[in-house]
């Protein structure tokens, strides 16, 4: 596992650890969740606009970004789903920006940051998330099954996180969707081409989202062509004063006759 991933993985636990030990969450009440692999898989374009404001790879992205600014935009230019970071020390994200999210649209939203308990799982459901993430460089294989479980009686979807052929091995099939992303968690270099090679050994059946090093419709176009229906697109929009702006230009451009 990556230096810079075990730093955060630690400090998540001990977050997680003391925030659990005084909250808990009754979500037995909460609305219908919203099928993000069906809206996927139903999209012509399947892009899952991100709000972030920093990341530990980039520093400041967008860092006065505001929920209620960037989340409408991304859902009138055509965004299929929203991403919401809700890390604080390394992506200076927040619960309350998936809680005021969901307040803003009725389009599904996924809970990104690093599950480490099912207490986390069941504070999405209560924040108003539709699907979780589950990294499979920060988790065994018995937690990725558990939390996949423990998503699914809560309400809630599964995207299974990959970033290199060897953690195939730790695809679990009950998710509803697997995501490649293409970042080295080791270097920070992205290679799209990642997606592509991963994509011909996972099952036709999970709904496939390509993840980090977009930036073209040409690049999206490629990947549609071999099996994804979702892509993950976050610093693109997020590093321009208007994100929703940038994803209305970014759906308008004509893919290269090359690709």
């Amino acid at each position: 596992m990556a230096n810079i991933l075990q730093q955060i993985v630690d400090n998540k636990r001990r977050e997680v650890e003391a925030i659990a030990s005084r909250r808990s969450y009754d979500c037995s009440g909460r609305e219908k969740m919203r099928s993000m692999s069906n809206a996927l898989a139903s999209s012509d374009t399947g892009i899952i606009a991100e709000f972030k404001r920093r990341s530990p790879s980039k520093g400041d992205i967008h860092p006065s970004a505001l929920v209620t600014e960037v989340i409408p935009g991304y859902v009138s230019a055509g965004a299929t789903a929203c991403s919401i970071l809700t890390d604080t020390p390394y992506f200076g994200g927040a619960l309350t920006d998936l809680a005021l999210s969901r307040q803003l649209t009725d389009i599904p939203l996924l809970r990104k940051d690093f599950i480490v308990s099912e207490f986390q799982i069941h504070e999405a459901a209560w924040y108003g998330a539709d699907t979780v993430l589950l990294i499979a460089s920060a988790l065994s294989r018995d937690e990725i099954e558990r939390f996949t479980s423990c998503a699914h009686d809560a309400g809630l979807e599964v995207l299974l996180e990959l970033h290199s052929m060897e953690e195939l091995d730790k695809f679990c099939p009950e998710v509803e969707m697997t995501g490649v992303n293409n970042r080295n968690l080791s270097t920070f270099h992205t290679d799209p081409a990642l997606s592509l090679k991963v994509a011909r050994e996972l099952p036709d059946n999970v709904v496939k989202i390509a993840e980090s090093g977009l930036s073209s419709m040409s690049e999206v176009s490629r990947l549609r062509d071999a099996g994804y229906r979702g892509f993950l697109i976050g610093e693109t929009f997020m590093k321009e004063s208007d994100p929703g702006l940038a994803l209305s230009r970014f759906l308008s451009e004509p893919p290269s006759k090359n690709t």
